[in-house]
């Protein structure tokens, strides 16, 4: 990959791709069973999203993602967050 490309996907979301990869590899190997794990995540996605996000919307979040136990992405996350 070169670097255009990762500065057109910085541009589109707003975010470092750094931030990215490190997002990408805590999905990968995050457990969803895990309330305090999804947790931890759900911060990371708002904070790279520049997106405050509340207590009660973390928990709610949490709550469903890991009555799921499976796993979820990026995408479906920042959805998540977005819809508050």
């Amino acid at each position: 990959m070169n670097d255009a490309f990762f500065k057109k996907i910085e541009n589109k979301t707003g975010v470092k791709m750094d931030q990215l990869f490190e997002l990408a590899n805590a999905f990968q190997h995050a457990d969803f069973n895990d309330e305090q794990t999804v947790k931890k995540l759900v911060r990371q996605v708002a904070s790279a999203a520049g997106k405050p996000i509340t207590k009660d919307m973390e928990e709610k979040i949490a709550k469903t993602v890991t009555a799921k136990g499976e796993k979820i992405d990026y995408q479906t996350l920042s959805n998540m967050i977005n819809k508050k």
